[in-house]
């Protein structure tokens, strides 16, 4: 049974949070626990979405100064717990680093190892930084003894596609033409604010057009009658893709996959890039496909699809590789052989390739799927929380977990193994 635990002695203090009012929400529920609530602000976005003006510490400094402001920060408010959206960015790694030397808690939020209808919470790390990384399939079984949940079935698409992108376009817009007090902000890639804004509202506003593209380009390859494999794209300045991964750009991934395929694939297979759903053109990935595919002659076996669903591709698959993203969930799910070359808290050797990459488009094997559900199960009874960031029904079904989650004295991975996690809700959809 989960021990209760209250927030009357807690100080939390909130970073960069996904974009949209999720983390406004959270931080307004811990307050009714009885915990004290702040947010530093980088930019108007960041104010925007955070109504509280008298608990919002602006951040308006050059970021070199930002490590002494964020110890000054928690000293002068008494913070014992720190929450933030992904680890990996500057401001986020100096603050974990100086938080885990002062023994503050650190709540990471990421999108979910088992998305779309799931979001991921853990302590002190998450994806490569994860503690899953460290542990073993046997290490989770033995913590899975006091469980008897059933695993539910993976969803085929992300629930809240729309609103994520509308969120973005509406962040980037106040950080675009509300910024003046924020002068010193500088974004943690390296596409100018501008442009960044430009992207979301091209993407936003051509997702229809998209849409059919994708549908008459999957139909062509489900139809086809040729056996396909499928490679499973990235955003290259994603974090996934650029802290855990073996590539300092996509086109090192794309001709390293292109080039295996054509020397290894059987000659009347298939090759089929699927780019990730948020994909908004900064990187010309579709045209470098084309001349890749060219220059290996393999035009004729090669093709590109918008993101969307994947469950129809997935499906008539052969095999499936990626860097490292978490769509390789829903690969091994299916029982479709997967290779990896990045940092993954999936990498576990019962259900990873490990042969050459000319090697597997030959002829790979399958992986082992006793152990592959039990690692997702041990995922969804501890660090994958049902629920969305951008959706409001997603955010209502996020907050009624991952507050208590937040406030027990123990992680996500220990309550599991200790008895004392809370019972999960059953998915349904969170639209």
């Amino acid at each position: 049974m989960m021990t209760q635990e209250s927030g009357a002695d807690r100080v939390f203090l909130f970073l960069q949070g996904p974009h949209g009012p999720f983390f406004q929400g959270l931080g307004t529920m811990l307050r009714h626990s009885g915990a004290k609530v702040y947010r530093v602000g980088f930019n108007a976005g960041d104010a925007f979405f955070w109504n509280d003006k008298k608990t919002f510490i602006p951040f308006l400094d050059k970021p070199d100064a930002w490590a002494d402001f964020f110890e000054k920060t928690v000293i002068d408010k008494g913070v014992t717990d720190i929450a933030l959206y992904g680890d990996t960015r500057d401001i986020h790694a100096k603050a974990v680093k100086i938080a885990k030397e002062r023994g503050i808690g650190v709540h990471i939020f990421e999108e979910g190892y088992l998305r779309p209808f799931w979001v991921t919470y853990e302590r002190g790390g998450s994806n490569g930084n994860s503690r899953l990384m460290d542990m073993t399939i046997p290490q989770m079984q033995k913590a899975l003894e006091r469980s008897d949940m059933e695993t539910p079935m993976p969803p085929s698409h992300w629930g809240d596609m729309r609103h994520h992108v509308f969120y973005g376009a509406l962040y980037h817009w106040f950080v675009m033409f509300k910024n003046r007090k924020f002068e010193n902000f500088k974004p943690h890639r390296d596409l100018s604010v501008v442009r960044e804004f430009r992207l979301y509202m091209r993407r936003l506003m051509r997702m229809p057009i998209h849409a059919i593209e994708r549908r008459v380009a999957t139909r062509r390859i489900r139809f086809g009658g040729f056996p396909y494999h499928l490679a499973l794209l990235q955003l290259e300045h994603d974090s996934s893709f650029q802290k855990h991964s073996p590539f300092n750009t996509m086109t090192e991934f794309l001709e390293l996959v292109i080039e295996n395929f054509a020397i290894g694939a059987p000659q009347h297979h298939h090759l089929v890039f699927k780019a990730h759903p948020l994909e908004d053109g900064r990187v010309p990935v579709r045209r470098t496909i084309v001349r890749l595919a060219k220059e290996y002659g393999i035009s004729d076996r090669v093709h590109f699809v918008r993101g969307g669903k994947l469950a129809q591709l997935l499906n008539d698959a052969r095999t499936a590789v990626t860097v490292n993203s978490t769509a390789g969930q829903q690969v091994l799910w299916r029982g479709i052989p997967l290779k990896i070359f990045g940092k993954a808290v999936y990498d576990q050797p019962e259900f990873i390739a490990d042969e050459s990459l000319r090697h597997f488009f030959a002829g790979a094997k399958r992986p082992d799927m006793m152990a592959y559900r039990e690692y997702r199960r041990f995922l969804l009874e501890t660090s994958q929380v049902t629920g969305g960031f951008y959706s409001r029904r997603g955010r209502r079904q996020l907050l009624r977990h991952v507050v208590d989650m937040m406030l027990s004295r123990e992680d996500p991975y220990d309550a599991l193994e200790s008895g004392t996690a809370a019972p999960r809700q059953q998915l349904r959809s969170v639209n």
